[in-house]
């Protein structure tokens, strides 16, 4: 006996299971999700779902010509969608533990 729990009738198998079943329908449900993010008032939009992917991108016409706004402009928005994800990603892995924080930050 440990603190309270059986040894003897646990199933590390059955557990390792049901673990590795919430973090398949986590990602599933994550890859459902879309996260999107505009930079220079809408000229840049991208949109990627929960698992980080790219699933679309607007570019308005005028900023073909200009280069290097249009870096500036698409790091910007990446950066920010990036962040979304990120921090769903985050709040997700803090739900499937029971609200324990293993990020250190509030």
């Amino acid at each position: 006996m440990f603190d309270g729990i059986d040894l003897k009738n646990l199933d590390l198998n059955s557990m390792m299971k049901q673990v590795q079943d919430m973090a398949d329908n986590a990602k599933e449900e994550n890859a459902n999700k879309v996260f999107t993010s505009k930079a220079g008032g809408g000229m840049v939009e991208i949109s990627i779902n929960g698992n980080s992917e790219v699933i679309d991108l607007q570019i308005d016409d005028s900023l073909l010509e200009d280069k290097d706004s249009l870096q500036i402009l698409l790091i910007s928005a990446m950066n920010d969608v990036i962040k979304q994800s990120d921090e769903n990603r985050k709040m997700m892995a803090m739900n499937m533990m029971g609200g324990m924080n293993p990020f250190g930050q509030k």
